[in-house]
């Protein structure tokens, strides 16, 4: 059978005010093209179908529409909830994915539903373990779900993982092709640069001994970069189909293609897909960076230029499509540079602040006179 894989879709994503509706539309048209040409057997969408828990209706209107194109293309597809998403929300939307003949898995249910099973177009037979995204203050609400023994509810977050996921595959079979897909952090694999830290270290780590060696692949989302993980089992994330944010500017966004049959192991080969507006950091002085030529690509700026009032408009005007403009590093003192101590005791607000701009390396009489007339407005307001 073949199987696309894809997840970390973080469609609604904004990026410091400016919309990326475009981005992911034109990304969720690559992949139903990817979807058309390799005419897969099952999609497998492995979570963060959305940038946040509450989704405004662009956004829904995008995923809903982006899946049903890769459901018309003849394969089965399976959604799984990500720590982005709502799980409840997206199960909210199974009867209309249901009669479109898209399978949701938002949120932990009762075991029998996350043990999915299907026919390819030639006839084998293929079993899916379906684990959305488990925080740990309903890993133990699932774990009860799951009739574990009281040893067993003592147990870490990785435990009550592997165990989830051994009592699934049971329901494996000899001559099937036995897959899994879950949202969650292995332990190895390396992070993108755009994902939730709270929820990809710690305690939300597993060791990939936790995939049973009788699953052919395992399909997993929440990690943004594409890479295979060393394990019992072929496991794999497909990375998102655009960057993210601008720690992800030189990711690689792909999609996977998998072939695998019952007897055969799995084969993976990763598919570019275009991004049609890049992330780009860019350095240099006003003077070089009027010199730049940046295409279309959204811009962090890192300008090499004392800090001063309306420096950030002066880049702007420059470079259009930078969306964070910073100070160089390099030029930032370091602690307690310049640093001088003053008595404050009957000293203005002007004045401290003045200081406080010197002790910081950002000395300038704009920026003073600026603070002078703000300050003045709102004591005498």
């Amino acid at each position: 059978m073949r199987i696309l894989h894809t997840s970390d879709w973080h469609v609604g994503k904004v990026l410091k005010g400016q919309s990326r509706a475009a981005d992911h539309i034109a990304a969720l048209r690559a992949l139903v093209d990817v979807a058309v040409a390799e005419r897969p057997d099952l999609v497998i969408v492995a979570g963060d179908l959305y940038d946040t828990a509450t989704p405004n209706a662009e956004s829904t209107l995008i995923v809903t529409r982006g899946l049903s194109a890769l459901r018309k293309t003849g394969a089965d597809v399976v959604v799984i909830g990500g720590n982005h998403d709502n799980g409840r929300a997206l199960d909210a939307l199974r009867p209309w994915a249901d009669a479109a003949g898209i399978t949701i898995r938002g949120a932990i249910g009762k075991p029998e539903e996350h043990l999915l099973s299907g026919t390819t177009r030639d006839g084998e037979q293929w079993r899916l373990v379906a684990l959305p995204f488990l925080s740990q203050r309903y890993a133990v609400r699932a774990s009860e779900m799951f009739d574990l023994s009281a040893a067993e509810i003592t147990q870490s977050y990785a435990g009550y993982v592997g165990d989830l996921i051994a009592r699934l595959a049971q329901g494996f079979g000899a001559d099937t092709v036995n897959l899994l897909t879950a949202h969650l952090t292995v332990i190895g694999a390396t992070m993108g640069g755009g994902e939730r830290e709270a929820h990809t270290i710690m305690g939300y780590a597993v060791p990939a001994t936790v995939f049973p060696s009788s699953v052919h692949y395992a399909a997993l989302g929440h990690l943004h970069r594409a890479q295979s993980v060393s394990g019992p089992c072929p496991i794999r994330y497909s990375g998102s189909p655009l960057p993210i944010d601008f720690g992800e500017e030189e990711n690689f966004a792909s999609a996977a293609i998998v072939d695998v049959t019952a007897a055969t192991a799995a084969r993976v080969r990763e598919l570019p897909l275009p991004v049609i507006t890049p992330l780009r950091t860019v350095r240099g002085t006003l003077e070089q960076l009027a010199t730049l030529d940046t295409g279309e690509a959204w811009l962090r700026v890192y300008v090499q230029e004392a800090p001063r009032a309306g420096l950030r408009e002066e880049v702007q005007a420059l470079l259009p499509k930078a969306l964070e403009v910073r100070i160089d590093p390099k030029l930032m003192p370091g602690p307690g540079a310049g640093r001088t101590e003053h008595a404050r005791a009957g000293r203005s607000a002007g004045e401290l602040f003045a200081d406080y701009l010197g002790q910081r390396g950002h000395a300038d009489e704009a920026t003073v006179a600026l603070f002078h007339r703000l300050h003045d407005e709102v004591t005498h307001a």
